[in-house]
């Protein structure tokens, strides 16, 4: 399988939220961060699944809708939007463009690049306040 094709296939799990299937496509040391909001970011599937489950996990609904993909070595970049529903009404369509690169077949490094104005201006006050404590404040994610 080339590394489109997990691309694709991590998508899939990703916005069916399936956290444990999720963390198989991370090698041990792969590190995530949505550029421009934290500097430190997550490191290892556990870590990044749980920055993960802090923002998304809380969703009524969560859609994907892919745009672009290019491939080249061991790079992968996603050009896409992710709709979040919450269960109080709001809808944001936020994009993204993913940059994932690989090492034996998993990601070992993933960076998202978005308007991050766009969904902090539109959250649910709720929301916002459930994801300033941090996923490394919160044990029982």
């Amino acid at each position: 399988m080339n590394n489109k094709e997990i691309v694709e296939q991590y998508w899939n799990v990703h916005f069916d939220r399936k956290w444990n299937e999720m963390a198989a496509f991370f090698s041990n040391d792969a590190h995530y961060t949505d550029v421009g909001l934290d500097a430190v970011g997550a490191t290892g599937p556990e870590e990044i699944i749980l920055r993960l489950r802090l923002g998304i996990e809380p969703l009524s609904g969560y859609i994907h809708y892919p745009k672009n993909m290019i491939c080249e070595g061991n790079m992968v970049v996603t050009e896409h939007v992710e709709q979040w529903q919450f269960h109080t009404g709001e809808i944001i369509d936020h994009p993204f463009t993913s940059v994932m690169e690989f090492s034996d077949g998993l990601i070992c490094r993933w960076h998202d690049y978005s308007h991050l104005g766009n969904l902090l201006d539109q959250a649910p006050d709720w929301w916002l306040e459930h994801i300033v404590n941090g996923w490394r404040k919160n044990p029982d994610l």
